[in-house]
């Protein structure tokens, strides 16, 4: 869930973080290039002041209305040019008709189009620059044109024009541009780092109730949620979740020995009524039908009360687990129903590893594997073979029992196991449909397992695998 969740926080932080980061940078080029503004505004005002007392053209042998005039336009012109080789930024006075009343560098002009063409009809209608366009920087080419009016009496006389090279404030907008990049990048990656430990916070509950539901979905009905960790939505549902595995196993139990007691309180009757039919029994003629009838649903009845307290037991009792020779404990298993399956001419067999051991209740085990082979024996014909196999299988033992019977459809093998079930081509084979079941709980109960698959040529492949290592 974690790998789900992650993205999408980290997918909205970058997203929060470019909404802030481009405004910044555009706001940081902006102020760039205002102060370059209103630097060059000051500039042009100081011009403007030195300039609004030129106001005469020079005549055809270079003179001007006086001798003054002369003196100020070679101040202005001394300035300018000052101005020009310190800072490299072109610089002029002009008259309304574009004329030069000093420049630097000689010979420059204003151009007839653009921001500066536009910038210095502002200012012949007596507005300074305010707000030319801006210079990104990538714009290897582009300059400020700022321009000034120059009035005397109340009238535009000329116009101070400055047209400003952007490499110094483009390089200083990138320098900026880069802090936001740095101070955005340190900040994704805080937010990654707080968003692991917000979402470690979050599914930490969730990561263990999942487990806890999975502890008790596989028959470790005591597994609860420690209720102390997490938002207090997820606290609150840890104890709502160990109150219903409470209520769910209290009812587990009272189902258990409702069982239980029903099975062994029906035993004392039936055995009377057994002993009932047998005295009647002898009051009627030999092999009379109807009285072996009843006397083997009487022992059919018997059989299933007898398993029914069994699964009862098999699902209430704890397992007592411990480090188990499961090789010699299912060759000895094999030897014990040997003389039956000579009995049937079963060929039954042990083989494999002569000593492998794994962590298993050796009751519990034996009870299964007796359940195992009785069913491998009762479905196997005269001359069949059943075979018990043994060996290590990388954290498990596996335990293998092959018989030569007619095995199962894939629907019947899905099935295998269901209490009462019992297979429709098998209802004359005595048994009452427990046996499984019984032994599937018995494993669970200390971690083993059990699987069902056909087996090649025919019969049934039944696998028991129990753990090597402690639980």
């Amino acid at each position: 869930m974690r790998t789900r969740l992650l993205p999408l926080l980290i997918v909205l932080l970058a997203g929060v973080l470019l909404a802030l980061g481009i405004p910044l940078g555009v706001i940081t080029a902006g102020v760039e290039q205002q102060k370059v503004v209103v630097d060059r505004i000051d500039d042009a005002a100081r011009f403007a002041s030195l300039a609004q007392f030129v106001t005469a053209r020079p005549d055809a042998d270079g003179t001007a209305g006086g001798i003054d005039e002369d003196e100020r336009r070679a101040t202005l012109g001394s300035e300018l040019a000052r101005y020009h080789d310190l800072y490299g930024i072109r610089a002029g006075v002009f008259y309304r008709d574009r004329s030069p009343m000093a420049a630097a560098p000689g010979g420059w002009r204003i151009p007839h189009e653009g921001e500066g063409d536009q910038a210095f009809k502002e200012a012949l209608a007596g507005h300074r620059s305010h707000d030319p366009g801006q210079v990104w920087p990538w714009d290897d080419d582009g300059r400020i044109p700022v321009a000034s009016p120059v009035v005397r009496d109340g009238d535009v006389v000329a116009v101070v024009f400055t047209d400003s090279p952007t490499g110094q404030m483009r390089a200083h907008t990138l320098r900026g541009w880069l802090l936001i990049a740095a101070g955005e990048c340190a900040a994704m990656l805080a937010a990654v780092a707080a968003a692991f430990r917000l979402t470690g916070w979050v599914l930490r509950p969730v990561r263990v109730l999942d487990a806890a539901s999975h502890d008790i979905a596989t028959g470790r009905m005591k597994s609860r949620v420690a209720a102390t960790a997490g938002p207090p939505e997820l606290r609150r549902l840890a104890r709502s979740f160990n109150e219903m595995a409470d209520h769910v196993e209290e009812v587990l139990e009272q189902q258990r020995a409702f069982v239980a007691d029903a099975s062994h309180q029906l035993r004392n009757p039936l055995s009377a009524l057994l002993l009932r039919i047998e005295l009647l029994a002898l009051e009627l003629p030999e092999g009379n039908e109807e009285i072996a009838s009843v006397r083997t649903e009487g022992k059919r009845l018997a059989r299933v009360l007898d398993d029914l307290l069994g699964l009862a037991l098999a699902e209430h009792t704890a397992a007592d687990l411990q480090l188990t020779d499961v090789a010699a404990l299912a060759a000895e298993r094999v030897d014990s129903w040997r003389p039956l399956a000579d009995d049937k001419e079963v060929h039954l067999t042990y083989e494999g590893h002569s000593a492998v051991t794994g962590w298993a209740d050796p009751v519990a085990l034996s009870s299964a594997l007796d359940a195992v082979v009785d069913n491998a024996l009762k479905f196997t014909p005269p001359g069949g073979p059943v075979t018990v196999r043994v060996a290590p299988d990388g954290d498990g033992v596996r335990i293998t029992v092959a018989d030569g019977g007619p095995g199962l459809t894939e629907d019947e093998l899905a099935r295998i196991g269901d209490r009462f079930w019992r297979s429709g081509r098998h209802q004359n084979v005595s048994g009452s449909g427990l046996g499984l079941s019984i032994t599937r709980a018995l494993l669970a109960a200390g971690g083993a397992g059990i699987d069902y698959a056909p087996h090649e040529p025919q019969g049934l492949r039944v696998t028991v695998t129990v753990p090597r290592h402690a639980p």
